[in-house]
């Protein structure tokens, strides 16, 4: 009787051997594949892609603070790259100027790294397009983007970039900018700075934190 359930019981283990699924470890061999093929290895790099400076506008004879942009970092910028810079300019400021009269449906809106970046005017299809391609597997970004913003600045309540500095590293790309606004009605004014973090592939962007300081409010008045 012994024997016998000995034997029965090796039938058992062979038989389970045998129904064991070689696909899953087929299928986990692609998805690893898919994985590898989907990797990016960016270069280590870090730019300060925007800045402030004086600038004399012999037109309105006066001198102004101006944003100024890495054109030669520009030329050469990856598409993850390009798509997380596009993604933190889209809701903050960056001397938006409407392209002659602004249009109805508010579709005329240049804004200087938008349009530096190759992504049209502000909202258009090209620029929304381009950002919904590469955040295509991040639900929050997707729909953050359909709020997208039209503020020109002229605007009465208005945020701007002061700094920006952008750093990758292997399959991570971090936006750290410096940023104030202003309110002409309340005569308030205010500054942050605000780190964001980004994963990459090759044909993917996933937003994955954002590191905010607290806000720094103050009041002015204004000169009559």
């Amino acid at each position: 009787m012994k024997q016998i359930l000995i034997i029965y019981a090796l039938i058992f283990l062979i038989f389970c051997g045998k129904m064991t699924p070689k696909i899953d470890q087929g299928t986990g061999e692609a998805k690893r594949q898919e994985i590898e093929l989907n990797e990016v290895n960016l270069t280590d790099t870090t730019v300060n892609f925007l800045w402030r400076d004086l600038k004399y506008d012999s037109i309105q004879n006066q001198t102004s603070s101006t944003i100024f942009l890495n054109e030669e970092y520009i030329k050469s910028i990856t598409p993850q790259e390009k798509a997380a810079l596009g993604y933190v300019a889209t809701f903050i400021g960056n001397e938006c100027r409407w392209d002659g009269k602004a249009n109805e449906d508010r579709s005329n809106l240049d804004c200087k790294i938008i349009s530096a970046l190759g992504l049209g005017y502000q909202c258009s299809e090209n620029h929304l397009g381009f950002l919904r391609k590469w955040f295509a597997t991040d639900e929050q970004v997707l729909s953050k983007l359909e709020a997208c913003p039209t503020i020109p600045n002229t605007a009465t309540v208005q945020n701007t970039f002061d700094e920006i500095v952008i750093a990758t590293k292997g399959n991570s790309i971090s936006v750290y900018f410096k940023a104030s606004g202003v309110n002409l009605r309340e005569e308030e004014s205010w500054n942050w700075s605000e780190t964001v973090y980004f994963s990459a592939t090759t044909d993917n962007l996933n937003l994955v934190k954002k590191d905010r300081s607290e806000v720094s409010r103050e009041k002015f008045e204004m000169s009559e």
